[in-house]
């Protein structure tokens, strides 16, 4: 007989976090880069990789400076390294400011729909966890989102820009206005998406200097097509990568890690040249949605919310039965779509198409 173990009681019963991983011809459920590194890139990193590894018996730098230096360069805006923090992907980022800023008795909170993993990093660190609503459109109302901010008082408020899964960016006065009423708390706003936002849409970096409780992450999964090497960072006041140092784990981040990293770094235009293409492909793709009669919301990011379906599971299920793979994501009705190459994108269309005809 096996023993009884003892779990915390909230996480009895608890699935964990994943998307589907299935083995079918065109995956986009998951908004990675369908476009992988190129040659000189690979050949960089098995280089840096290669240096690294002759001295693995050695712990890595656990300051990762070169890093730091080396994203706040490619950040601009003014940031420097003592204002940037990084981790294995933007989730330990998340994960750290809630160790740092939350933790019993505080209260973390976002603006549904929002991301799925936002609840997961609060109820691990004991952080209670609110939401309020976003607008039919998916934007915040600033009078409710500030009227919501004054009334809960939370220490941390956790914002996607783009918004996963809705795709929607924040205006820089909404920001503002949260910034100003968090006088205990710090404002979160997550770029994950940012280096795939259109043309006149800002980057919260902008408003760093204006507002010490403001922190911007980003990823190096999406536009970087490094979504298997698990790198996130943030941008922030050095008063808040200070703190994360407290809570971090020692070592955190690997020297192949962070010598993975710093390669891609070095290669970041020939890698974000094809953010371009993707961008077209996405506004190609809301433009289609469209057209053939569906409600589309407006995305910054490398993929699509549309809908609105009766049994969306069914569409879902269809589309996978035709060797599509999209998410099941979002509020009820809807599905997101991830951008993929020309040809992924023309698969879905033809398969999402043969799909509506038999609904």
């Amino acid at each position: 007989m096996t023993p009884s173990l003892p779990v915390r009681e909230e996480l009895c019963g608890i699935e964990p976090y994943g998307a589907p991983q299935l083995d079918v011809p065109v995956l986009l459920n998951v908004n990675e880069n369908p476009y992988p590194p190129g040659p000189s890139v690979v050949a960089d990193i098995e280089r840096s990789v290669a240096e690294a590894a002759r001295g693995l018996n050695r712990y890595p730098d656990r300051e990762f400076l070169a890093l730091r230096e080396a994203l706040a360069a490619y950040l601009g805006h003014g940031v420097t390294p003592a204002q940037v923090w990084a981790a294995n992907g933007s989730n330990e980022v998340m994960l750290h400011l809630l160790q740092a800023f939350g933790g019993p008795g505080r209260l973390a909170l976002s603006f549904a729909p929002t991301y799925s993993m936002y609840p997961e990093y609060a109820r691990d660190t004991h952080t209670g966890w609110e939401v309020g609503h976003r607008e039919q459109d998916f934007t915040l109302d600033p009078g409710r989102a500030v009227a919501l901010v004054r009334e809960r008082r939370p220490h941390v408020v956790l914002l996607p820009s783009p918004n996963n899964p809705t795709g929607t960016a924040l205006p820089h006065d909404v920001i503002g206005l949260l910034c100003e009423e968090l006088d205990q708390g710090v404002l979160v706003v997550d770029e994950a998406y940012a280096e795939f936002r259109r043309a006149g849409t800002p980057s919260a970096l902008e408003l760093l200097p204006a507002y010490p409780n403001l922190v911007v992450t980003r990823t190096m999964s999406k536009a970087f097509a490094l979504a298997g090497a698990r790198v996130g960072y943030l941008a922030a006041a050095p008063e808040v990568c200070d703190a994360l140092r407290v809570v971090r784990l020692p070592y955190h981040l690997s020297a192949i890690t962070q010598a993975v990293a710093g390669a891609a770094l070095r290669h970041a235009d020939e890698l974000l040249a094809a953010v371009d293409r993707l961008r077209e492909e996405r506004d190609e793709t809301v433009a289609w949605l469209r057209a053939q009669g569906f409600d589309v919301a407006d995305s910054d990011a490398n993929f699509v919310l549309f809908g609105t379906f009766p049994d969306r599971h069914a569409v879902w299920q269809g589309l996978l039965d035709r060797g599509v793979l999209i998410r099941e994501v979002g509020p009820d009705g809807w599905l997101r779509v991830s951008i993929g190459t020309a040809a992924e994108m023309a698969a879905f269309r033809e398969a999402l198409t043969t799909v509506m005809k038999t609904e």
